[in-house]
């Protein structure tokens, strides 16, 4: 079994809308290590393991910092799951992946297809990350799940790099395809309804449960090589309740990222 490693980005400096989530990866942390849960995942493995390092936050001055931090973490073959900050983080984090991994699927849970050309004038906004993935060549598959926002402009770029959207409206799980490369897994805390993740920038009602997102995890069938969990904005949160849900989906993705 590979070593998984983690880090925390602490960046929201792309956000469009509210900053916060810069704030979010230690807040993860303390609701896992709380007395509140233990730390075995659901399928019955633990993540008290000798294989999984903590490397702690990084403190980001300029974006593509992000991508030297994760060609470090990931250099000796480790798999890794990242903890931010903004759903900007992805790219630069793809960018070191793709060095390792030239054939990747990414599942992308999400109310936002973030496939924008620019936002606000920014390339790199939170709103554009899989636009710079796609035209980079970067994910051989990329599969969106949740997608409840999608306008002519982003359908126009879903179609162009052709991304396979599976939005909210008419979503059946046993739709979704199997991945036959390593993967990737980006969960963005708005995917989930704002009833079971208040603690977001960006409230989009009529999303996933947290039990759908669960069943959706524990149905990969491939090696999962690297997730993270974004856009979990502590300001916005009620009674920590986003943050316990980020903290189960750190252990049911790093349970997954055991298992092969």
């Amino acid at each position: 079994m590979k070593n998984i490693n983690i880090q925390g980005l602490n960046w929201d400096a792309k956000s469009s809308f509210q900053q916060g989530p810069a704030k979010a990866p230690n807040l993860i942390r303390k609701a896992l290590y709380s007395d509140s849960m233990n730390l075995y995942t659901e399928l019955g493995a633990s993540i008290e393991s000798d294989t999984i390092t903590d490397k702690g936050d990084f403190t980001i001055n300029e974006y593509f910092d992000i991508t030297d931090i994760t060609r470090k973490n990931i250099e000796s073959g480790a798999k890794l799951l990242s903890l931010g900050g903004d759903h900007s983080v992805t790219f630069p984090i793809i960018k070191a992946f793709h060095d390792h991994y030239p054939k990747l699927d990414i599942l992308h849970i999400d109310a936002h297809a973030d496939l924008y050309h620019d936002y606000e004038g920014d390339p790199y906004s939170h709103a554009c990350p899989f636009a710079r993935i796609m035209e980079n060549g970067f994910a051989v598959k990329l599969i969106q799940v949740g997608i409840r926002t999608l306008n002519p402009h982003q359908a126009a770029q879903a179609k162009k790099y052709h991304v396979e959207v599976h939005e909210m409206r008419n979503l059946d799980l046993n739709n979704i395809p199997k991945f036959k490369n390593p993967l990737y897994i980006s969960l963005d805390m708005d995917g989930f309804d704002p009833a079971f993740a208040p603690g977001v920038s960006h409230h989009e009602p009529g999303g996933l449960s947290s039990r759908q997102v669960l069943d959706l995890i524990h149905s990969i069938d491939t090696e999962v090589v690297g997730a993270d969990i974004v856009e979990y904005n502590p300001d916005r949160d009620f009674h920590d309740m986003t943050a316990y849900l980020a903290a189960k989906m750190m252990k049911e993705l790093i349970g997954k990222m055991m298992e092969r």
